[in-house]
């Protein structure tokens, strides 16, 4: 079977909301081949402490790939500790130029509580405008959702479950069983 072939991995909404010195990272549950939902409990955001520094990452594709950047990051934060973003620009460094990681299909959210930043494999690291990032399949609806809540009284964390429902009711690779994490104030 070529790779044009197979039907591919989908099913991942990630968000991330910094409101009232909170910010809060949401992710989905579900996770699909094709037309099938072969898991709808996956747990897509987790909580790194490299050296007591608590960091919260979640992660959109291919799953191996975002746990071999998640351990990298970690060990990036070890080596810098206190330092996201600095933390961040390296493991995007090595991503955009190292010929193993070169070939992972993953895209990462990272917040200490402070920064909330975007990795990708092309060597970005992105500071999200309007304090709302989001990534993955349905990752433009819960965005749009999320920045059309951010005036609302919500806090961080209404926001994000109100913009993953929101996800979850339109993307049919978003389900609406969340794993959230949170950071801050």
């Amino acid at each position: 079977m070529a790779d044009t072939d197979f039907p591919g991995w989908h099913g991942t909404t990630i968000i991330g909301v910094r409101k009232g010195g909170k910010v809060v990272i949401a992710g989905d549950g579900q996770v699909s081949l094709g037309q099938t939902v072969i898991k709808g409990t996956a747990r897509k955001v987790r909580r790194l402490s490299p050296g007591g520094f608590d960091v919260v990452a979640g992660f959109a594709g291919s799953t191996a790939d975002a746990f071999t950047l998640l351990e990298r990051l970690e060990s990036k934060l070890e080596q810098t500790p206190g330092q996201l973003q600095r933390a961040s620009v390296e493991l995007a460094k090595d991503w955009r130029t190292d010929k193993y990681l070169q070939k992972l299909e993953a895209m990462l959210i990272v917040t200490d509580g402070k920064e909330l930043l975007v990795i990708t494999g092309a060597g970005d690291v992105l500071e999200p405008e309007h304090d709302v990032a989001a990534i993955g399949s349905g990752g433009n609806y819960a965005l749009a959702a999320a920045r059309g809540l951010m005036d609302s009284d919500g806090d961080a964390e209404q926001i994000a479950r109100k913009a993953m429902a929101i996800a979850a009711d339109i993307c049919v690779y978003t389900n609406g069983n969340l794993t959230v994490e949170t950071i801050g104030a």
